[in-house]
């Protein structure tokens, strides 16, 4: 039951607290679900370890501001569009394509690709179609908690803001970090390494989603 409950918790990560105000919230809230949005993406472990892959080996800001906003552009034309469709899907399976997306910038990081199959995906293009999952999984989660219509689309907009604020938040830690660790000499020692944990840690969270699945 312990092994059920933590299965669930990994596939529904909004907190109990946030859900019962989403739940009972009504009217323009725009301050407290830009919040919500930020609290979700900071705390948001999927997101965070799918943004350390795709900024891994990019080393100009231009490029980082390229890739975080296609992934922006994803998130947030899912999460607007599912909520406000109704358009839902099993969120465990939502979940696991989203671990998989994490696996898929780790192999990526790697060379797999070119290395098994001769070919190179388009990391942007890779890049754009995993942010719509990642705004696809939250929507079903957010259409789970039944939000209110009154104000739904400033709410939303809010939400959206504060998912984007966060993510901002989220990346500038992961940056400051990784130019320290970048100045020196065991990055290129240890980036196989990194990218062999941040794959693991993917299939860790497929098979999370996967249990989850099966056992509801």
């Amino acid at each position: 039951m312990l092994l059920l409950v933590s299965v669930d918790a990994y596939a529904h990560n909004v907190a109990e607290g946030d859900k019962g105000y989403i739940q009972e919230s009504s009217g323009v809230l725009f301050f407290p679900f830009l919040y919500l949005g930020a609290k979700h993406m900071v705390t948001g472990y999927d997101h965070l370890l799918f943004l350390f892959g795709v900024i891994f080996f990019l080393y100009r800001m231009k490029d980082v501001g390229i890739y975080v906003t296609l992934f922006a552009i994803g998130h947030s034309t899912t999460l607007l569009f599912g909520v406000l469709t109704g358009i839902s899907a099993n969120a465990y399976l939502i979940d696991a394509i989203i671990g998989l997306s994490v696996v898929y910038k780790a192999l990526d990081n790697l060379g797999a690709y070119q290395r098994w199959f001769g070919v190179q995906p388009n990391t942007k293009v890779a890049t754009l179609v995993f942010g719509f999952f990642h705004g696809f999984g939250l929507a079903t989660k957010i259409i789970e908690f039944q939000i209110a219509q009154d104000g739904l689309i400033p709410n939303l907009i809010a939400f959206n803001i504060g998912v984007e604020i966060g993510q901002l938040l989220a990346l500038g830690a992961i940056l400051i970090v990784m130019g320290y660790w970048r100045r020196t000499a065991s990055f290129m020692r240890y980036a196989f390494a990194a990218n062999t944990l941040l794959m693991t840690a993917g299939f860790v969270l497929v098979g999370y989603q996967l249990a989850g699945f099966a056992a509801s």
